[in-house]
């Protein structure tokens, strides 16, 4: 039951981190959907930090690693946003930008993902000396 409760407690404040993310940010932005790039690479980034830590130290309980990632990681990443966003630009005729939308969250999410796992691995490295 604990596990379920870190779970909802950690989508609910990703969904409101998102939400609120989303409405401050964009409207600064324009019309190219930056604030749901930068939330799936930011998201990814965490993902790939947390469980790399995670599942390399006990320094983490099984409740919160699942609140982090499971919980707040998907509630705060928006992969179906991105899906729509990226179908509305193509629907518009904006075909340069889906294009350059779609790939740049897809590669800037995967490198963020692995910078994730190399700032895990240098904090690991770093606990090990101390």
């Amino acid at each position: 039951m604990k596990i379920f409760l870190a779970v909802a407690l950690g989508a609910a404040l990703g969904g409101v981190s998102r939400h609120y993310f989303s409405v401050s940010v964009q409207p600064r932005l324009g019309s190219f959907p930056w604030s749901t790039m930068i939330i799936n690479v930011s998201g990814s980034l965490l993902l790939g930090f947390v469980m790399r830590y995670a599942l390399a130290t006990p320094s983490l309980s099984v409740e919160m690693r699942v609140l982090l990632t499971t919980g707040f990681c998907g509630g705060f990443t928006t992969f179906s946003t991105y899906s729509f966003e990226t179908v509305t630009l193509l629907q518009n005729g904006e075909y340069r930008r889906a294009g350059a939308y779609a790939f740049g969250s897809m590669l800037l999410a995967l490198v963020a993902t692995m910078a994730g796992f190399t700032l895990a691995r240098g904090l690991i490295t770093l606990r090990e000396r101390v």
